[in-house]
């Protein structure tokens, strides 16, 4: 604005003048985009190449092996530091001393003579008093640094300097990666290029360094490789799907790769998962203190007992890592698993199984078969017998359901020779209730058959009927426990409905059964009895062993009979186990405990246990050889005059009366974990666990973090 208020025609920088339009200007072609809009930059494999190239030394039963540093098995003795130093400063004026002794003569001349016989006169004796200075006084100093050497071993100078010095003030640095041969890189696949595949193995090492493989397409690449040097598999046909598909060569039934969430540490290399660590405790031994506590196959395999209260920890900080880990190993092709537990227990999303068996819920994709996908109904009898009777059989390990497998067979026979399918709940419950109509209909059908000799079991069992001893009315109880309306769409035999079977196990796959608690709670006891019977039956059977199997149920109250725990013990041969938790061990008939506990070859007592049931883990992990120390303080009677005045003043300076003090060693047998330690010296969120390997290693109860 000018003086006179008028504005300047010329304009400002915020408000430039407009200049006359003039021909359009051509703009500039920008770059095209390395990729599309919210696609992240492709990762390098850098991150999963580390992990690969990891060492993993062997070690013992339970040790988290990734990255593991081996540790002594004894522990290194350590000296208190008063000690220390006193006995450092001892050897320095020790030392001290003997050079000044000889320094001033007064051990005479004797420690002169090796120079005068090593060294000619003309260097002792010449008129060059450099030289003369450089000789005597060269050979002063290496008699010093000889007397500081001797002194500063026997004074321990060296542990003081690793305790208190530099070395004790920074961290440690971590050493430079090296990285390996391509004939020791696994990233190289080296067993690939020794059979020939050498194309196959550079398609697979440049995914890996494109960052395009994961942990799991290498353990099921690895899988897939050992049935070609097994014979399952060519090498020709293997080789085409690693060249095709790369990374995703040989995927799982249902295409994944990984699980939607992890919550725990996998290591598919060694087939671990971390459970937590194992406490720098004085009762566990040195080795273990303060590593990683890893869980396997080759640990599961001997089975798992977790023993602990409500709120424990057994569903969140075992069951879960543990199922989670078995699902890794299941899309990798290692394993297949079958979780039970309640409905919302926490045991992982729906995404992460490839079958969710709902019972109880309309909307269940899956239903359950009843009688274990077999055809032969002797075998169905006996798995059946046992999920509904075998609680009932005698609590001792000669206790049996053979009366209640008869009897379900003189039914079971006839009703599928007749109608080619096993009856459903409610027809099995008419036939053990003895009902006329069903059991005339079922005669006329084997007459009309020809069926003679299953007519006489049919005559049997209608014999048997009016004996007061008869177990059918047993059974007839147990089946209405499944006819129900909550239950009326599941446990179909017509064809109509997609029963899952635990045969299913000869494959690598996920299964969830979620089973009904809310007013159900005898039901789901007789479906889980039911699940485990199926499951030693199936695995017993399998043609391919080298896959492993393993059932988890997260509660198994009311699931142990003399009868699981026979198949429990047969588990191990077949390549597979069970996890099996309990709130307390009164849940097991208590001629039952001891064969459980001698069945599963790693067991966990976790925080918050019976003296009960510590006494039963105290039991079964026995005793152990220690060294006590006791120490005896005795007091000194004074004989003399002088000797009383001064046990005298000793008293009022100190307030007590001079003793001697006596230490004896000796070795005791003493229990590795009392039932007073496992009911009250377990923090919360610890465990106390001992373990075996299917190999027949063991390792001792530890005492374990399961939050670290």
């Amino acid at each position: 604005m000018d003086s006179d208020g008028t504005h300047d025609a010329r304009g400002t920088h915020a408000n430039p003048v407009p200049r006359p339009a003039g021909p359009p200007e051509v703009p500039a072609m920008p770059p095209r985009p390395p990729a599309g809009p919210g696609v992240p930059p492709m990762p390098d494999g850098s991150a999963f190449l580390t992990w690969l190239r990891t060492p993993r030394p062997e070690a013992a039963p339970g040790m988290w092996r990734f990255g593991h540093r081996p540790r002594p098995e004894e522990e290194p003795e350590q000296i208190p530091t008063r000690q220390l130093l006193s006995g450092a400063l001892i050897a320095f004026l020790v030392g001290w001393l003997v050079w000044s002794l000889l320094w001033n003569g007064y051990l005479g001349g004797w420690w002169v003579v090796p120079l005068e016989l090593f060294t000619p006169d003309s260097w002792r004796h010449s008129d060059d008093r450099v030289g003369n200075a450089i000789l005597w006084y060269g050979y002063y100093v290496l008699i010093a640094l000889t007397i500081m050497l001797v002194v500063g071993r026997l004074g321990r100078w060296g542990e003081i300097w690793r305790r208190f010095g530099p070395p004790a003030w920074s961290p440690a640095v971590p050493t430079t990666e090296r990285v390996p041969t391509p004939e020791q890189d696994p990233a190289e696949w080296p067993q690939l290029r020794a059979a020939g595949a050498a194309d196959a193995a550079e398609r697979l090492a440049a995914e890996a360094r494109a960052g395009l493989m994961r942990d799991v397409d290498h353990a099921r690449i690895t899988r897939a490789w050992q049935g070609v040097r097994s014979g399952r598999h060519s090498l020709a046909t293997f080789t085409g799907a690693v060249l095709q598909e790369g990374a995703r060569a040989c995927p799982h039934p249902s295409g994944e790769r990984d699980l939607p969430t992890r919550l725990a540490r996998h290591d598919l290399v060694t087939g671990q998962v971390r459970l937590g660590t194992t406490a720098d405790d004085a009762r566990n031994p040195y080795a273990y203190r303060g590593t990683g506590l890893g869980l396997g196959p080759d640990l599961l395999g001997t089975s798992l007992l977790a023993v602990g209260p409500a709120g424990s920890g057994k569903t969140g900080t075992v069951v879960r890592p543990l199922t989670e880990s078995l699902c890794l190993h299941a899309l990798a092709g290692r394993a297949a698993v079958v979780v039970v537990g309640a409905a919302g227990a926490g045991l992982g999303p729906a995404d992460s199984y490839d079958v969710v068996v709902q019972i109880g819920n309309p909307d269940s994709v899956y239903d359950l078969d009843l009688y274990g996908g077999t055809s032969d109904p002797d075998e169905a009898a006996a798995v059946l017998a046992e999920a509904l009777v075998g609680d009932l059989a005698e609590p001792h390990q000669g206790g049996d359901t053979r009366r209640s497998t008869t009897v379900l067979a003189q039914l079971l026979g006839p009703f599928r020779a007749v109608h080619g399918r096993f009856p459903s709940v409610p027809e099995l419950r008419q036939l053990l209730d003895g009902a006329a109509a069903p059991l005339a209909a079922l005669r006329q059908g084997l007459q009309d058959a020809g069926q003679e000799s299953l007519l006489r079991e049919l005559d049997a069992r209608e014999r048997q009927m009016n004996h007061p001893g008869d177990v059918g009315g047993i059974l007839a109880d147990r089946v209405a426990l499944l006819d129900r309306p909550a239950f009326a769409g599941f446990f179909d035999t017509s064809g109509q409905s997609r029963p899952f079977s635990l045969k299913a196990v000869d494959h690598p796959v996920r299964v969830r059964v979620d089973l009904p608690q809310r007013g159900h709670a005898d039901a789901s006891k007789m479906l889980a009895r039911l699940v485990l019977a199926q499951f030693t039956a199936s695995v017993a059977v399998r043609e391919d062993r080298s896959l492993f199997a393993c059932l988890v149920l997260d509660d198994a109250t009311g699931v142990v009979t003399p009868e699981a725990v026979r198949g429990i013990q047969r588990l191990r041969s077949g390549n597979a186990g069970v996890v099996l938790t309990l709130r307390t061990l009164d849940d097991v008939p208590r001629p039952l405990r001891g064969p459980l506990l001698g069945a599963t070859g790693c067991r966990m007592a976790l925080s918050g246990l019976t003296p009960w049931d510590g006494q039963d883990f105290a039991e079964v992990w026995g005793k152990e050889w220690i060294d006590a120390t006791d120490v005896t303080d005795r007091q000194i009677i004074a004989e003399t005059p002088a000797g009383k005045a001064l046990h005298m003043v000793r008293r009022v300076i100190t307030g007590k009366a001079p003793t001697a003090r006596a230490v004896t060693v000796r070795q005791v047998e003493r229990e590795r974990w009392s039932a007073s330690e496992l009911a009250h010296g377990v923090p919360p969120g610890h465990a106390v666990l001992s373990l075996t390997n299917v190999k027949g290693e063991h390792a001792p109860p530890l005492l374990v973090d399961l939050r670290g």
